[in-house]
């Protein structure tokens, strides 16, 4: 039996979280420079997004670009940023045809302006799309985005436009950069680490984990599969005993 047949299609993660690691390496070991591994990468992302779409995931998060990723070496993070205008580009009719919506969360104002424009311009022509949402993290920390979130909660209060009382998690859920999309079900992450990295700390409190051994640019629907079979042979209690859940 093929991998994909092995997956319930009614037991799906409603939010799947991805960890895209291991460019670097990927094409240390060839013999190439950092942004080869990244080019590559982006093929990764391709073949994931359509796995993703084909099984009927709603929602779909890659950690893209992380605030530490700005201490990089300069070069590595310009080509970067030139690679996500280019793929932006590449990507937006298959976007479309697909009825994808792409959003963005993070410190989005600290992208050089021509990604912005880029990044914005996609994410208008696609907002009116319904089969999946696709989300890119950039420029994005957690820990800043819940000290945000902390701040604007902290001004309401001052300024009696919400009461103390009243903050409850709904309250936070609805000051954070993912306010429209559900808890994640699923993160995975690849390259063998097995660390979080400051990504959706808030958002995986009930996540399971998944980690793979497997450099991201490597990442085929295959190692999607095996991760969501996993996922689903697992037990999730949500702090209950397995009697209650059963």
């Amino acid at each position: 039996m093929n991998l994909v047949d092995q997956i319930q299609k009614d037991f799906l993660p409603k939010h799947l979280a991805i960890i895209m690691d291991g460019n670097g390496r990927w094409a240390k070991q060839k013999g190439k420079l950092r942004v080869f591994g990244h080019e590559n990468g982006s093929k990764a992302v391709r073949r994931t997004i359509e796995a993703c779409g084909e099984l009927g995931i709603p929602n779909l998060t890659l950690y893209a670009f992380s605030t530490e990723n700005w201490n990089r070496p300069k070069l590595e993070v310009e080509a970067l940023m030139r690679l996500l205008v280019s793929s932006l580009r590449k990507e937006l009719k298959q976007l479309v045809k697909n009825n994808i919506k792409l959003q963005a969360i993070g410190n989005l104002d600290s992208l050089p302006e021509k990604a912005r424009k880029e990044l914005f311009e996609v994410i208008e022509k696609t907002k009116n799309n319904t089969r999946m949402t696709l989300t890119l993290a950039l420029s994005y920390g957690s820990r800043e985005e819940i000290k945000n979130a902390v701040k604007e909660l902290c001004h309401k209060v001052k300024n009696n436009i919400i009461s103390l009382e009243t903050i409850d998690e709904s309250i936070i859920n609805q000051h954070l950069y993912t306010q429209n999309l559900p808890d994640v079900d699923l993160l995975i992450r690849t390259s063998g680490e097995h660390r979080i990295s400051n990504f959706l700390l808030w958002q995986i409190a009930y996540a399971e984990l998944y980690f793979t051994n497997v450099l991201w640019p490597d990442f085929s629907k295959e190692h999607l599969y095996e991760a969501l079979i996993n996922y689903q042979n697992r037990e999730r209690r949500f702090g209950k005993t397995s009697e209650q859940i059963n």
